[in-house]
């Protein structure tokens, strides 16, 4: 799968992703807002990371997508996007994404959440999807609310964070496709 915007293309991940994937997780201030990303970030939890997104882009029927997001201009992975836990009969998804520190304040977290919701709403029919944001992570709330999502929920000391062992709470969000501001 690839979606291609302006300045980025979201496309499946690969083998040759394991350097950029560990320049951009092995940094505490990205890895402690990703409940499932230990700190440090090794070349081992890259090539899990890799292994297993190539088992879920081979199904065929209802699967999830994880996608590398590149930077054109550099050929480089800067983070990813993904949609998954997809229920075609509900008509809903869950997604996150993260993006290299280094190229945070850019925009591209929000061309990647645009291209994103147009591949949920319209090339997968989908009628609401799910994120989230980690208690005090406020960038990833701005950018969630560009779109319309709305926060619906707390979720009290519902992960552990791999990266430093700690509980968090996680403040639930949600963007109906009727809600949805296609920028």
């Amino acid at each position: 799968m690839r979606l291609e915007t302006k300045r980025l293309i979201l496309r499946d991940w690969n083998k040759n992703d394991i350097d950029d994937l560990i320049d951009g997780l092995n940094n505490y201030d990205v890895s402690k807002w990703l409940t499932l990303v230990p700190y440090p970030y090794t070349k081992k939890d890259a090539k899990n990371w890799i292994t297993h997104c190539l088992k879920e882009s081979n199904k065929k029927k209802n699967r999830d997508y994880h996608f590398a997001i590149e930077l054109k201009s550099e050929k480089k992975v800067i983070g990813s996007i993904g949609v998954d836990k997809i229920n075609k009969f509900h008509g809903l998804a869950h997604g996150g994404y993260w993006i290299n520190e280094k190229y945070h304040k850019m925009g591209y977290g929000t061309e990647a959440l645009g291209a994103k919701l147009k591949f949920v709403f319209n090339r997968l029919k989908l009628r609401r999807i799910e994120s989230g944001f980690l208690k005090g992570n406020i960038p990833s709330l701005k950018l969630q609310r560009k779109f319309g999502f709305k926060v619906e929920g707390l979720r009290r000391k519902g992960f552990r964070s791999k990266a430093d062992g700690k509980l968090k709470d996680e403040y639930i969000t949600a963007l109906l496709k009727e809600e949805w501001k296609e920028r």
